[in-house]
Order: structure tokens, then C-alpha cells, then sequence
């Protein structure tokens, strides 16, 4: 993988068109992810933020445009090579193993190579709950301790790039307000994250960039406070 230049994006998308079947959802997307940053993508339901997502995990290959990763051209890289190069996704629903115990789904995240110590000391560091949790069912847990263990399972990896679609969906706003507290956190020791949410509030505080995207276009990119007044025009389509 090539050295980043200092203003080198460690993600990015350019004129991304992708398509399901014969609709297409993204009509030439570009987005760009720098180093240890935290980047929002925003914008109402249907607008292609969640299909943005999948072209840049390698779940769905773009019709037309370039996925890059430190520079390199990773379009239609599929997403367990992606894995493998630092692109950990945590998707919609958690993507935790509801029937194991929450040490047994930090187990399964060793086959990334890494020791199981190596796991547990960054979940229960992270997400000191979990710890308290280590052994009761998965499918158990509040949908907040659900959502922590599928992120922390993400980063035993120690991902490059961390990928997340609506942290939010479904907690309860004291439950996201801490979440989206150890976003910043890992953010700031270097990891690059770009998240996908459609309550735009609750991310903008940790967010570096904010894009906002509405029927498969990013209309507008800028810091939190520069799109915060074209965020109500943008949802209710104006």
C-alpha cells in the first residue's frame, strides 16, 4: 500500500455510480475520508448513504467511478480483502452472535489473527460494561451493549478505517451520546471513521466533516457548523 501524502485521503470514492439491478441509487459520488477523522455522511432515508457504505466495504461493486484506499485503487476489491487491508465495517443491526456469550463473540474475532488477550483488552477498555457482561448471552443484552460489543469485535482488528451505518438506530439518546463519546475517542488514536447516520444531531458533535447527501448525490461538504444550516433544507427537500 503506498505512503499517504500529508493531505491524501485515507478513503476515498470518486464519481461512484452503483446500481441494483437496473435502478441506479448513486449517480457519481465523491467522498473523501482523511486520516484519523471522523467523517459523517447525513441525509433522509433513500438518499444512497447506506449503499455508499456497501461500495466502500466492497459489499457492492460501483457501475462507474474508483473506491481508494491510502492511495491505492480498491474498486471492486471484495470486502474480506478489504478486511484484511484495515476496512472493518459494523453494519445496521448490530452483526453480533446472539446465542454465544459476550466472550464468545470476542473470540470469534481472533481469527483476524490476533490474541484473544489482545481482544478483550481493548473491549473492556473501550466499553467497560462488557466486562461486566463477559459472560451472559449476547442476544441478552440491551440493544446499547449489543451495539458496543459489535464495535468492539470490530476493533480487535485495529482497523485503518472503521465504517459505521446508523450507530443510532433503535438506542435510547443517553445510550448514543456515550457511543458516539468512544467514536471521538478511537478517532483520536488515529483510526479513520466515516459513519452513515440519518439523525444528523447526534454525530455532528464528534464529527470532523459533515457531508450531506440527498438522492444519490453529496450535495454539500464542510465542518459540522458550515452544513448545520442547509441540514433542515436537505431532510425536508428543500
Amino acid at each position: 500500500m503506498s505512503a499517504l501524502g500529508d493531505n491524501e485521503p485515507l478513503l476515498e470514492l470518486r464519481g461512484v455510480r452503483a446500481a441494483y439491478g437496473t435502478i441506479e441509487v448513486l449517480h457519481g459520488v465523491d467522498l473523501s475520508v482523511p486520516p484519523g477523522s471522523v467523517v459523517a455522511l447525513l441525509g433522509p432515508n433513500g438518499a444512497g448513504k447506506s449503499t455508499a457504505l456497501k461500495v466502500a466495504c466492497g459489499l457492492l461493486s460501483p457501475t462507474a467511478g474508483s473506491v481508494l484506499l491510502a492511495g491505492r485503487d480498491v474498486t471492486g476489491v471484495k470486502a474480506e480483502e478489504l478486511a484484511r487491508a484495515g476496512v472493518t465495517t459494523i453494519p445496521e443491526g448490530k452483526g453480533i452472535f446472539p446465542n454465544l456469550t459476550v466472550r464468545e463473540n470476542l473470540l470469534m474475532a481472533t481469527y483476524a489473527g490476533v490474541t484473544m488477550g489482545h481482544v478483550e483488552s481493548i473491549a473492556y477498555e473501550r466499553f467497560p460494561r462488557l466486562a461486566e457482561r463477559r459472560s451472559q448471552l449476547a442476544g441478552t443484552l440491551s440493544g446499547g451493549e449489543q451495539q458496543m460489543l459489535a464495535m468492539a469485535r470490530g476493533l480487535a482488528a485495529d482497523p485503518a478505517v472503521l465504517l459505521l451505518d446508523e450507530l443510532s438506530m433503535g438506542l435510547a439518546p443517553l445510550v448514543v451520546e456515550e457511543l458516539y463519546g468512544v467514536v471521538g475517542q478511537i478517532a483520536a488514536s488515529g483510526t479513520s471513521i466515516l459513519v452513515v447516520e440519518q439523525f444528523a444531531r447526534t454525530v455532528l458533535g464528534v464529527a470532523d466533516v459533515a457531508a450531506i447527501m440527498v438522492n444519490g448525490l453529496v450535495r454539500r461538504v464542510g465542518t459540522p457548523a458550515e452544513v448545520e444550516e442547509e441540514l433542515s433544507a436537505a431532510y425536508l427537500g428543500g
